[in-house]
């Protein structure tokens, strides 16, 4: 039996690479793909009729009527969970704040090489022809390479630019920047910033963008569920290909299947009540102290695995010794932990009880390690994992990505499509996430950004290295909005006003696309055409992005502005290979068709696909719904270890402890935020909490009628416990103030019960629309929460943003608030 199950176990191994879950490359034969014919058939577009398209938010079929898009609405409903996001297309295709036309800043275009960028944000805009804009950008970024060298043109681009394989905005972008001499990217995400850095210490593997253990064996073996700062109901709206919602029908079984669920979270929040699950109401940031009263419990009541400790991790030793206090004298017990954490010691004690004696999956979410000393919260998670000693059981362990991209979805078996490479000549699939592939020559932690633009030259260590700015004097920025998902708005606005020239691409008049000196508009995807995956980790079908609409105004492609800059460098058949986009998309769609036909299945090919306009659907082998997370290396440690220096799970790392780092030891440790409620001399009074948003997807559709549905008083709102509310003569719907020594913002208050006392919320993503333009310091007046947060590295090892490490005072606004303008035309 043993045999059998490590055959079906590497089976499903090696099924889940070649479906290519999340940031696996899926190589190709591109001497067979090109040897393929351009299929030639109508392109007319749909005048009255349907046409199914994909977002990050799922599958959709668009109703035409007279050419133009009159209703949106998904293909695919797995549960009764309602997703908001899939009915408001029409909106971002006819939006008021379209971009219509190349603009240039006034004062740029008078004078490049004295532009007043202090003016940025609040300077006529000027429209320009087309040509005009495409060597006005060419020439800049040509003049700043040869006074710069390739590191001062930064490229980063970092967001969630719109869904489709081949109009992917930020490889397209640096594509085009290596055929022409290079530039400076970033390292990392917002996302996932510390974890991602300290996991191939402790796991030797990325983690957090995984195939989980499978949805089916969960609901089958899991006894208790524990969902860690995470809000499934929420985040599984979305996915970075485009989603395939299964996530909500598993979410449906685990409410009706009667286990013990538990949610640890500053806030009683959505998946918590769908769920009936009890909340545990921790303070924000005290994560780790709570575990640690766990583990500490765990070990003296001798309720821990010891030999799976032995057998698979390494230092385990080391870190019990920092539970007992062995050095600093501190003991992290439950007495400690509940002092700082909030929650009662019977709590803990039973909590870590109720783990280690049944069958538990931790869920654990993002939000929780964006913050000061964020590598600890998932080092601590694996560590107690550990303990329990469940990991690669079924039903049992940790998994990261469980509210993200539908994690835990079994993957199919079928073809992945190709896509757009930032490296001409590479076969890498970029369906997943782009910006973790490095094609920059150049390169700093994303998060830091600011920090980069304000000080060139600056030296940081970044996990064991030493990283310098570069000089940059061109920034070129694509398919996303860093004035919105970006910290402390104030001090990015300040560093905004460094370099010599700033260009967008750009669909809307984002608080970014403000912030340019030359702003191009661009397409949304359905006014072209594009291809995707549903189901970042199931893979469950290829979608057609049929082009549904004309392009509006003037808006191009990304593709086709990058072909004409190409053009300017005597680099365009280098960079578009002679293909159209149309072109591009068959070779996508065959190298998919190549792989399952070696699988000896079928699926029709390009031409009748793109012609059909419906998904092509492939099945999951009953192998797949039984994977399990780290199963190979339970079973076998020797001859599948993982990929640390050890090859166990590192709770005590040797190469974190040669770093040398003291925001970051060689074990999971607590370290106190220099803002949180426990503190001795706070310089506000409520912890902030930065939620991602119910009905937006970060800063996309807030410009969409969508916003009806929850702004309050016009603003966007902010969560505040009653009683607090009470206390500062607060009611449902009031304007208030919020603010600390980093800025102040106006939300609309919403009173609620599902809120820790000493805690707001506030969804981050809400676009900045300051009082006065371009004025560093002045009120936003929608609410953009990122004017509170701190622009502070998580630690030396990550460097990722601690946006949810924050402060900040409320007060009912007594003044006549002005109205908002950020989403009309400038």
């Amino acid at each position: 039996m043993k045999n059998i199950d490590k055959k079906r176990r590497n089976i499903l191994k090696y099924a889940v690479l070649f479906a290519a879950v999340p940031f696996v490359d899926v190589v190709t034969n591109r001497t067979n793909l090109l040897a393929a014919t351009v299929s030639k058939f109508s392109t007319t577009l749909v005048q009255n009729g349907e046409v199914i398209t994909a977002a990050h938010w799922g599958t959709l079929k668009l109703t035409i009527k007279d050419g133009k898009i009159v209703k949106s609405e998904p293909i695919q409903k797995t549960s009764d969970i309602y997703n908001p996001l899939q009915y408001y297309t029409q909106d971002l295709v006819y939006a008021k704040d379209r971009i219509k036309y190349p603009m240039v800043r006034k004062s740029y275009l008078e004078n490049p090489n004295n532009s007043k960028p202090e003016l940025r944000g609040n300077d006529e805009w000027v429209r320009v022809p087309y040509e005009k804009a495409i060597k006005l950008i060419a020439n800049e970024i040509k003049k700043t390479r040869k006074e710069k060298g390739a590191e001062g043109v930064f490229a980063g681009s970092y967001g969630w630019k719109s869904s489709g394989n081949m109009h992917n905005s930020r490889v397209l972008l640096h594509r085009f920047m290596n055929v022409t001499g290079g530039f400076t990217g970033t390292l990392g995400d917002y996302s996932t910033g510390a974890a991602q850095v300290i996991m191939p210490h402790v796991l030797g593997t990325i983690e957090v963008y995984e195939q989980q253990t499978s949805w089916p064996l969960v609901l089958e073996n899991s006894e208790v569920v524990i969902i860690w700062g995470a809000n499934l109901i929420r985040t599984l709206k979305l996915s970075w290909t485009s989603s395939d919602e299964q996530g909500f029908k598993y979410l449906e079984k685990l409410k009706n299947s009667n286990k013990k669920i538990i949610c640890i979270d500053p806030e009683k929040n959505e998946t918590c009540t769908y769920l009936n699950a009890k909340w545990q109401p921790i303070v924000p940031g005290t994560d780790v102290a709570f575990m640690m009263g766990m583990a500490y419990h765990l070990i003296k009541t001798e309720n821990y695995d010891k030999k799976f400790l032995e057998e698979y991790t390494e230092g385990f030793d080391k870190f019990k010794d920092y539970l007992f206090g062995k050095e600093d004298k501190v003991i992290k017990n439950t007495k400690w932990a509940s002092k700082i954490c909030g929650i009662d010691e019977k709590t803990i004690k039973e909590l870590a009880l109720l783990m280690y004696k049944n069958r538990t999956m931790i869920m654990a979410g993002w939000g929780i390690q964006r913050a000061q000393y964020g590598e600890q919260t998932h080092w601590m998670i694996v560590t107690l994992a550990s303990m329990l000693g469940q990991i690669g059981l079924p039903g049992g362990g940790f998994g990261f990505s469980y509210h993200y991209s539908n994690g835990g979805a079994p993957t199919t078996k079928g073809g992945v499509i190709g896509g757009i490479t930032s490296t001409v000549g590479s076969t890498k699939n970029t369906g997943g996430a782009s910006w973790l592939e490095k094609s920059a020559k150049f390169s700093f932690p994303v998060a830091r950004i600011a920090d980069a633009l304000l000080n060139p030259g600056k030296k940081i260590n970044h996990n064991g290295s030493v990283v310098t700015y570069p000089d940059i004097d061109f920034i070129y920025w694509v398919g996303g909005n860093p004035m919105v998902h970006h910290q402390d708005t104030n001090t990015l606005v300040k560093a905004l006003r460094k370099p010599k020239t700033i260009v967008v691409n750009e669909i809307f008049w984002t608080p970014t696309a403000r912030m340019a000196d030359i702003v191009m508009p661009v397409t949304t995807s359905y006014e072209r055409d594009d291809i995707t995956m549903s189901g970042d980790y199931s893979n469950s079908s290829i979608v057609p992005m049929k082009q549904a609409v004309e392009k509006q105004n003037e808006a191009r492609d990304d593709y086709d502005i990058f072909c004409d800059l190409a053009k300017e460098f005597g680099a365009y058949e280098e960079y578009s290979q002679n293909k159209t986009a149309l072109q591009w998309i068959e070779e996508f769609y065959n190298s998919a068709y190549n792989q399952t036909k070696n699988l000896g299945l079928e699926i029709p090919k390009f031409k009748d696909f793109w012609e059909a306009n419906k998904p092509v659907n492939f099945e999951v082998p009953f192998e797949n719904t039984e994977f399990i997370r780290y199963a190979d290396f339970r079973e076998d440690p020797i001859l599948e270890p993982l990929g640390t220096p050890s090859g166990k799970i590192e709770i005590y790392s040797k190469a974190i402890e040669k770093m040398n780092y003291k925001d970051c030891r060689a074990y999971p440790s607590w370290f106190e935020p220099d803002e949180w409620l426990g503190m001795k001399k706070k310089n506000a009074e409520f912890a902030l909490i930065t939620s991602h948003p119910d009905k937006r997807l970060h800063s996309q559709l807030n410009n969409t009628t969508l916003r009806d549905k929850y702004a309050v008083a016009n603003r966007e709102p902010i969560f505040i416990n009653r009683r607090d509310a009470i206390s500062k003569n607060i009611k449902d719907g009031d304007i208030v103030r919020v603010y600390n020594q980093r800025g102040e913002i106006l939300a609309g208050a919403v009173l609620t019960d599902d809120l820790r006392t000493g805690v707001v919320r506030i969804d981050e993503g809400a676009w900045y629309d300051p009082l006065e333009r371009g004025k560093i310091g002045t009120l936003c007046l929608n609410g953009c929460v990122n004017v509170l947060t701190k622009d502070m590295p998580t630690s030396q090892l990550a460097n990722g943003n601690s946006s949810n490490t924050a402060l900040v005072n409320i007060e009912k606004y007594t003044k006549p608030a002005k109205d908002i303008s950020i989403f009309k035309q400038p």
